[in-house]
């Protein structure tokens, strides 16, 4: 049986319904009432969740980055320590956010990039955990974050096998609801790095997990395509305007965008099908019209021996097919034929 796991009682298997991220990170711009209309609009447009970004940024970043000015036009402080300060959002505003998610019924996590930002989500009892590309090879803060017990997301991007390897081996002991996501680190990525095959390797090497892609591309289709060859989860990042102050926004998703991939998605569940091939009633009036059948190329009489120049093959179907010519030749009529009449079986002898 395939592997499944729950968050919050939502399915998320190769047999189940795409589980749907829409990425906010830090799209919200520090902004909380923007960040709550993102998490409606993606709501709206069907996404299963959403998910921010947790850091704790003095902790996180050595003092030198911390205070390195930071000045270009995406920047939202003199520093980059003042410019990802004005993206957070408080213990206080996580918990209202979260609160707000649940009334209107969309599942709300995110990436937690330290250890006090994963005890800070864990306080707030986060359904799911993210771990980002850069944290695949930190193993203290997956082992952290697996004893939480929930299930984890893990990107791979700028990762080799043998990283991912690491990865799972140290998380799979303590917690076994992981979620393994192809991703190319790159902002946009080159399509010829995208490597959606790589949803085929992580299968094969990791049977217990569940795959899924993690995708920086700016359109749509690379997401039907991956949920086509087997990807459980997509996660793209998403926006309400791709032109709004930001480094993310320009390859993100806009509301038509997600609205159109999820509706992509909803139709490719229902294409695949269960592999039985098998005729459908809707195929049976145009087959009939289209397909071909037997019928007599001349009059004849009962007692003559059909040969193969005695048959044409003519549009509508519904008499003997084609391929019921070589049985026939040779064959007696038992009953008088008239020329273009529908050749049946029980006109011969």
């Amino acid at each position: 049986m395939k592997k499944k796991i729950f968050v919050e009682n939502v399915e998320i298997s190769e047999n189940a319904d795409c589980f749907m991220i829409a990425e906010i990170g830090h799209n919200h711009q520090g902004d909380f009432e923007l960040c709550k209309r993102m998490i409606k609009k993606a709501k709206d447009c069907g996404a299963t969740a959403v998910k921010l970004q947790k850091r704790d940024n003095k902790l996180l970043y050595t003092t030198a980055m911390y205070n390195k000015p930071y000045e270009n036009e995406n920047s939202y402080g003199a520093t980059y320590g003042e410019h990802r300060e004005f993206l957070e959002f408080s213990a206080e505003q996580y918990k209202e956010l979260q609160a707000y998610a649940r009334e209107i019924g969309i599942i709300f996590f995110a990436t937690a990039f330290d250890i006090k930002s994963a005890d800070l989500l864990h306080g707030l009892d986060m359904p799911a955990y993210k771990i980002a590309s850069g944290d695949v090879k930190n193993i203290p803060l997956l082992r952290h974050i697996a004893a939480f017990g929930k299930p984890m997301f893990i990107s791979t991007g700028a990762c080799e096998l043998e990283d991912v390897r690491r990865a799972y081996a140290a998380v799979k002991p303590i917690n076994d609801q992981i979620i393994l996501l192809q991703c190319t680190a790159g902002y946009p990525p080159k399509y010829e790095e995208i490597n959606l095959n790589v949803i085929g390797t992580y299968k094969e090497h990791f049977p217990d997990a569940v795959i899924g892609l993690s995708s920086h591309d700016s359109g749509i289709v690379l997401s039907a395509v991956a949920y086509a060859m087997g990807a459980a989860v997509v996660e793209k990042h998403y926006t309400l305007q791709r032109a709004s102050k930001g480094t993310d926004h320009a390859f993100s998703l806009e509301s038509h965008d997600l609205r159109e991939l999820m509706m992509n998605l909803k139709n490719i569940r229902a294409s695949m099908g269960d592999g039985v091939k098998r005729v459908y009633d809707d195929e049976k009036a145009p087959a009939q019209k289209m397909g071909k059948s037997l019928y007599f190329a001349r009059d004849m009489a009962a007692g003559e021996a059909v040969e193969a120049d005695d048959l044409d093959i003519k549009s509508p179907a519904g008499g003997v097919a084609p391929y019921g010519v070589e049985g026939l030749a040779g064959k007696r009529l038992a009953v008088d034929v008239k020329k273009e009449q529908l050749v049946e079986y029980s006109h011969f002898e």
